[in-house]
This record gives structure tokens, sequence and C-alpha cells, in this order.
């Protein structure tokens, strides 16, 4: 037999007995390093889909740190760790990689984030300027065969980099405005000379200020927010008005979309100069939606929601909304009803005009133009107008002011009549905005006067121009230009909410119109035996909108019952809350057998509430209606776009 050895093994390693506990554990640990330098030093593991999309996806734009391509570009040129101790030297040594001949799109697109990120660090604008370059440099490179592919993720990511990068490059010191000047701007490395040409602030009669960055607001009250992804830097411009606005009235407060564009030929080239001559374009997205760089056609970045929420939030409107309803004229300072608009008239656009209900005012179709303006085939062939009025006074007299002003503006903006677009206008009417609406599309001969009045106006003992009023108000002819009419959760038999206690209260606090009192109490003083109205149950002031909407207004039976004039198409969206049946529904304030009529060409029912303007499914019909008019007008009776 063999003996056994002075020692043990470990592992099949012979270890001496005399080494003693710390020999022993020199082995150990010896033994411990041995096998784990045996180990693989690359090691794969599963991640989940939002952890690989956003290591993706991760740029300066969306974590404040470098992307992975940039990192990537940084290790190639082994300044990772400059970076991290001196950005500025780092980003000056791949300046000059860049400008090599070698230097490529991959370098352009680094150079651009990080910029942008030590911009971000240190606020110097120099190096927005920059950013906004070299992410140019990288979209629109010297050498067209190295324009990025659409498949590129940095593509899109270099398009954001520069539209910020170039709003923060040119913000005023505030921070509130972007500032639109030519001139000479300081670089890392060297200068940017931009030139301007004063003449673009001028936009259709008016002088453009007040340039606000746009994509930076934060929007509340709109559903949809809509981006069109582009070039340029978004922003909302102040239109200076003029001192006289003849025909359509644009809003004092209007804000205009525009979107700038920094331009520069052969980036790469000047950069290496040291100087680089640039141009500033200034675009009214309202006109034009994309711009021409080199050999393409390049989509310009637009906010177009921002612009009609930053214009909405500062309107004076919504204070008219109860103000107009209750105090009329005497609050709101405005004795005639207005129609006005976001833009000024465009010929050869279907004018489409929005008639708003009781206590309210054209804000209350944001939802709706928000939606049609950011749909191209709309946009292109269609103007939106707004009519506002005091919505206190009695119905027939403010469809007067709504026909009186179509056919003022249509006189003042096309004298000639050479705009076919405004023969075939459209009006939408929400409400009691939708009896207007049916009031400038109906003829009426004296049946509307003989439900008012056992005696004909002309043997009426009342001044002439008392006469000239009431023959306005109720012998109606249709205006000749209104071809479609679409009526929205209108009652053309009444609101029972009119009838109610409260409906009745609020209709006796409404105040009419000076000039209208006054003729009103002539006539009750004068011809109280010849009216067909309860003089003793409703005061004078009583017989405003509220009273018009009664259900047992004989005039607005008389009116429920007269067909819209031959050759206007006419349509119904009716509103209806609860699932029972339609037929015995109502949406609050309107029950569908007062908003039904026959004879329209379509009625679309949407589930919803009075305020159904908003509604997706209202606003949908709408677009349908609109596309149905251009499809059956353009190229016939106008030339569309």
């Amino acid at each position: 037999m063999h003996r056994a050895r002075d020692g043990a093994h470990l592992d099949g390693i012979f270890v001496h007995r005399g080494l003693g506990p710390v020999g022993l554990t020199v082995i150990v640990l010896w033994v411990c390093l041995t096998l784990a330098a045996c180990g693989t030093p690359i090691n794969v593991s599963r991640v989940s889909a939002k952890t690989l999309q956003h290591d993706l996806t991760a740029y300066a734009l969306s974590v404040d740190e470098a992307s992975a391509s940039t990192r990537i570009v940084l290790s190639q040129h082994n300044l990772l760790d400059e970076y991290d101790r001196a950005p500025e030297t780092a980003l000056a040594r791949l300046h000059q990689i860049y400008l090599a001949p070698v230097g490529a799109r991959n370098e352009a697109f680094a150079l651009a984030e990080l910029s942008f990120l030590h911009a971000e660090d240190t606020g110097k604008r120099t190096y927005y300027l920059a950013a906004a370059l070299y992410a140019y440099a990288f979209l629109f490179p010297d050498d067209g065969a190295e324009v990025p592919s659409a498949f590129d993720r940095r593509f899109r990511q270099a398009c954001d980099l520069y539209n910020r990068a170039l709003t923060e490059g040119l913000k005023t010191p505030d921070g509130r405005e972007v500032e639109l000047r030519g001139g000479s701007y300081d670089l890392p490395f060297g200068r940017l000379e931009v030139e301007f040409r004063e003449e673009q602030l001028h936009w259709a009669g008016r002088l453009l200020e007040h340039f606000v960055p746009v994509a930076e607001l934060q929007v509340e009250g709109l559903r949809n927010r809509y981006r069109i992804p582009g070039i340029g830097a978004p922003l909302a411009a102040a239109p200076k008005p003029p001192r006289e606005q003849l025909g359509l009235l644009v809003a004092p407060r209007l804000k205009v979309p525009a979107t700038i564009v920094l331009r520069a030929d052969h980036v790469k080239q000047q950069l290496g100069q040291g100087t680089v001559q640039a141009s500033l374009d200034l675009h009214v997205t309202l006109d034009s939606t994309s711009t021409r760089i080199g050999e393409r056609e390049v989509p310009l970045e637009i906010e177009s929601t921002s612009f009609l929420a930053y214009t909405l939030a500062e309107s004076p409107i919504w204070e008219r909304e109860l103000k107009g309803f209750f105090m009329g004229e005497r609050a709101t300072r405005v004795a005639t009803a207005q129609l006005g608009a976001l833009e000024p008239y465009r010929p050869g656009r279907f004018p489409v005009v929005f008639v708003h209900g009781t206590a309210s005012s054209p804000g209350r179709w944001a939802e709706m133009v928000n939606d049609l303006l950011n749909d191209k085939r709309i946009r292109a062939r269609f103007q939106f107008w707004f009519f506002t009025y005091n919505t206190g006074n009695p119905i027939v007299y403010s469809g007067m002011l709504l026909r009186k002003e179509l056919e003022k503006t249509i006189a003042q903006i096309d004298p000639e009549r050479r705009d076919p677009a405004l023969q075939h206008m459209i009006v939408i009417g929400h409400s009691q905005g939708g009896l207007l609406t049916k009031l400038a599309a109906v003829e009426t001969g004296d049946l509307l006067w003989n439900a008012f009045s056992k005696k004909p106006l002309d043997q009426m003992d009342l001044a002439d121009e008392d006469k000239a009023l009431f023959r306005q108000a109720f012998f109606i002819e249709p205006v000749p230009s209104v071809r479609r009419v679409v009526f929205v959760a209108t009652p053309h038999r009444g609101s029972f909410l009119a009838m109610t206690r409260i409906g009745e209260f609020l209709a006796s606090l409404v105040k009419l119109p000076g000039t209208l009192v006054t003729t009103m109490s002539d006539l009750a003083l004068k011809e109280k035996e010849a009216l067909k109205l309860d003089t003793s149950k409703f005061s004078i002031a009583s017989l405003g909108a509220g009273f018009g909407m009664r259900p047992d207004n004989p005039i607005m039976d008389e009116l429920a019952n007269i067909p819209v004039a031959p050759g206007v198409a006419a349509h119904s969206i009716i509103a209806v809350e609860g699932t029972g049946p339609v037929e015995e529904g109502d949406d609050g304030v309107v029950k569908y057998t007062s908003a039904h009529l026959d004879g329209v060409e379509s009625e679309k029912v949407v589930h919803s509430s009075h305020s159904t303007q908003s509604h997706p499914e209202t606003i949908e019909e709408v677009r349908r209606i609109l596309l149905l008019h251009a499809a059956e007008h353009c190229g016939r009776t106008v030339r569309c776009e």
C-alpha cells in the first residue's frame, strides 16, 4: 500500500499541511482569482421592450444626456473622458475632426447634440447657434450623397435639435420672445453672419411683431394638440392691426402661426472658413407649409393648435358671453353685431360662418376649428368666419344683423363679385345660432309678421324708421350667397328650458338695446291691441331671446314650418342624451322633436349634451358636410386648390 502524502487536496490541487491557516488563505484567494479569470468578460441578458426603446431613442432632448450614437463617436475619437472634464476642449477637437476630409455625418450629429447639451448647461447662446448649424449640416450636407436616410433615427432627432437650438439661440434676453433680425452672432469657432429681409415682417397689410415660441407652451382646454413635424422654429406672431379695417374684421388680438428657418449653403465648407453666411427666412404657415432647401421640398414645423390656443387665451371674447346676454351693448360696448375671422379674407376659399348660441361666443367653436383646420383638404378650400352678437336680443333682430353683416362684408371685399367661392357660403349655427342661421336662408313673406301682429305693418301707427326696422326683421329674403346651412342642437320649436321658472327669471334680466326698447315701447303703447302677444304677461324687457325660444312663441312656431329657400342645402345635427328612444330624448335644453326638421338633406343624432359642437361625432359630421360641399362645387363653379 502506498503511504498518504503529508498534505491534502483542494479541488484537485495538492496543499502541503505545513502551510498553516495564513498560507491556506493565500492559496484559496489565488484559486478564486484564477477561476474568475477563466470566466467570459462579455455577457448578454434580456431586457424589456420599454428598456430597449429607451436605449434606442434616448438623446439630448429626452433625457438630457447624449445618445448612444454620440457616445460612440466620442469613444472612437478617445474623447469620452475629455468631454466630461473639459467639454469645450473636447468640442473644439471634435469640430476639427469633423472638418477634416474623413469627417462625416456621424461627427456632425454628435456635435449638434453635444453643443446643445453644453448650451443647456451653461446658457451660452453661441453653442445653441452652433448646435443649429451642426444639425443643419447633418440634414443638408454639402455632398448630397451623404443625406441621412429617413430610417436613420437621428434624422428626426436632428430636426428637433435644429428647431429647439434655433429657438433658444435667437431668444430675447428675457426668454419670452424670439428676435428676428439680421446681424453678426458669435460662434464657438468664429462668426455667424445672418441676413434678414425686413419686408418679411409685412403680411396681409399688417406688421408682424412679438414672436413667441409656441412649441414650449402647454395647451389646456383643447382635446387634440396638432403638431406638424418639419424643419424650423414654430412661433406665434402678433399682427399690428391697420388703422382701418374694411369688410371682414380680423380679431384685434389675433396671433398668426409662423415658422423661421435659418439656412446656409455648404455649411461644412463655411465652418472650415470660420465665418458662416446664412439667411433667416420667415414663413407664415397660413400661406405655406413647406420650403425648398437645395433640391428638396421640406415641410415646415408647425404648431397649429398652440397658435389657436394662444389667440383664444388672450381674447376678450370670454367675458362677453354672459355680459352680452344679460347687458347687451351696455356691457360689451358693441352696439352692432360683428363678423370676424382668424385671418384676412382668402379669395377662392368657401366661407364657413359659425354662429354661436345663447350666452356663448366664437370661442366655443375652438375644438371644432382646431380639428378642421388641421385637415389639409379643408384648410386649402375653406376659410372660417365667426358671427358675434349679443345673445339676449330678440332672435329676429339678431337674424337681421347676421344678414346685414354677411351682405355688407361680401359687398366690401368683393364688390365686383369676381370670387365665386363667396357665392357658395356655408353657415353653421349652434342652438340659438341655428335659428339665426335659418333666418339667413328663408323667404318669409308676411308669415312672421302675421304671427306677431293682427294688423299689417303699413297700417301701424309707428314712425317710418320703426316700420323700416320691423320690415327688415320680419320680412325676410334669403342671403343669395348662402348655399348650405347646418343646424346644430337648434330649438326650431323652442326650448323647454325657456318655460321653466329659472328660464323666465333669466329672460327677465336681459337688457335690450336702447333703440330697440324705444321702438318696442312705442309699439306696445300705440298698437297694443294689434299685437298677438299678451303684453300683460310679457314685459318689453322679456321679449328678447329668452322669450323668442319659448315653445309657445307663435313666431317660433311659424318659423319652424317655413322651409329653407330653394337652392340651399340643409343639414341637422341633433344632440340627445342617454340611451332611450331618440324621438323621446333631449340634450338637457332642446328636445329631439324641437330640433328635428323635415326636408333636410341629412340628420345626424349624436349622443351628447347640448354643447355638442365639441363632440367628436359632431365635428366629423361637419367635416363630412364640408367635404361634400367642396366635392359638389370645386371644379364646376369654383376653382379650388
